[in-house]
């Protein structure tokens, strides 16, 4: 049986839930609002509910820890993602309690974000993460959220479509500082991701075999993968090589930071220098992904093939990325016009339809590209065919 008793001015009430006492305030004058209150929790038990009383003492930065540590604990590849879209949410919803964190709320949020030129896709990756962080506390023993409210995500138009010409790359990198040379042509030939670059260690190289390999689990499909490396590449990892067994102590990683131990991390304060001094504009790490995959196939490598090279589990991933520009386009029509003339036997001309000259009605004329010309007869089809 509960109980209602005033602090100071303040309806506060007390009931039971497995024996043990609740106390809860208020936050109201009026004994009505009391009496609503504890005939409301009185009810949530008898149903077998947790007191509101308790998601009330829930933060959004209790969840947000959690969330936090679920990937760890998973070795999800994109914590830091998770992290980076934390940190915006941490800004509208930082203090607020579980209940405090409703549709509207979040809708207002989006708009905040829009007006601040965040990109659809952008905004989305962060709906996503408070999405799943109260999806965690809503599964949680005992639960931290009675009921995620509903999130409403954005279409996404905005997917990026950079990639770097040859001479474009060439430029960007010899504006780069040394340390990042072999770090962006290992991107640009192979179109792994940043975090498995700079995350590659020795151990995961064959220099006498000539490739380098990562381990199921390590990749953020959880495949394991193979790269055989080029001339260049070669070359390239036997100068690190050379430069790790001039530092005191050997280091782990083949492409370190500038003190030859760390690991690569934040890369964006070069990376943005260098593309203004190459006038390249605004470009980022991950064009190199879609580059290689263009490379490799207008090389003639099989999309299979490249996709294990990339680490693309899905076709609808990769068709994302395998990107057709205007170059692709005239080389389609340049490779048909090669194999048509190596037809035999076949007369690349065009038609043009023969009027008033007394031949029969229907009657076409067939001119080669040599000036020279000759009668045919339309088939049903509608293409000529030879008298």
């Amino acid at each position: 049986m509960g109980m209602i008793y005033k602090r100071g001015n303040v309806y506060w009430i007390k009931y039971y839930q497995n024996g043990k006492p609740y106390r809860e305030s208020t936050k109201s004058h009026k004994e009505a609002d009391a009496k609503r209150l504890l005939k409301k929790r009185e009810g949530e038990i008898s149903e077998g509910k947790i007191p509101g009383l308790f998601f009330n003492r829930i933060r959004f930065e209790e969840l947000a820890e959690d969330l936090k540590r679920d990937y760890r604990i998973n070795q999800r590849k994109s914590l830091e993602r998770v992290e980076m879209s934390l940190k915006h949410l941490d800004r509208f919803f930082g203090g607020l309690r579980v209940p405090q964190i409703t549709s509207t709320r979040i809708e207002r949020y989006v708009d905040i974000r829009l007006d601040e030129g965040a990109a659809n896709a952008t905004i989305n990756r962060e709906l996503s993460a408070m999405k799943r962080a109260l999806n965690l506390g809503a599964r949680q023993t005992p639960p931290k959220v009675d009921r995620a409210p509903y999130i409403q995500m954005l279409q996404e138009n905005n997917i990026r479509k950079g990639f770097f010409e040859h001479k474009d790359f060439l430029t960007l990198r010899d504006a780069l500082p040394d340390y990042l040379k072999g770090f962006v042509t290992f991107a640009y030939k192979s179109g792994w991701r940043k975090s498995e670059i700079s995350g590659l260690t020795w151990n995961r190289v064959d220099m006498k075999e000539g490739f380098v390999r990562l381990e199921k689990g390590e990749t953020k499909n959880k495949d394991g993968r193979t790269f055989y490396m080029d001339e260049e590449l070669k070359e390239i990892f036997r100068i690190q090589s050379e430069r790790r067994k001039k530092v005191e102590k050997l280091g782990r990683y083949v492409f370190p930071g500038t003190d030859g131990q760390s690991r690569i991390n934040d890369i964006r304060g070069a990376w943005n220098t260098a593309c203004k001094n190459a006038n390249l504009g605004k470009c980022l790490f991950h064009d190199f992904r879609r580059t290689a995959i263009r490379n490799m196939i207008r090389a003639g490598i099989p999309e299979r093939v490249a996709m294990m090279i990339s680490g693309h589990k899905t076709r609808t991933v990769f068709d994302r990325y395998n990107i057709v520009d205007e170059q692709d386009l005239k080389l389609a029509t340049e490779k048909q016009e090669i194999y048509l003339q190596a037809q035999t036997g076949t007369v690349l001309g065009t038609v043009s339809e023969n009027r008033g000259s007394g031949r029969g009605a229907g009657s076409t004329q067939v001119v080669d590209f040599n000036g020279g010309a000759r009668e045919g007869t339309r088939t049903p089809t509608g293409y000529p065919t030879g008298s």
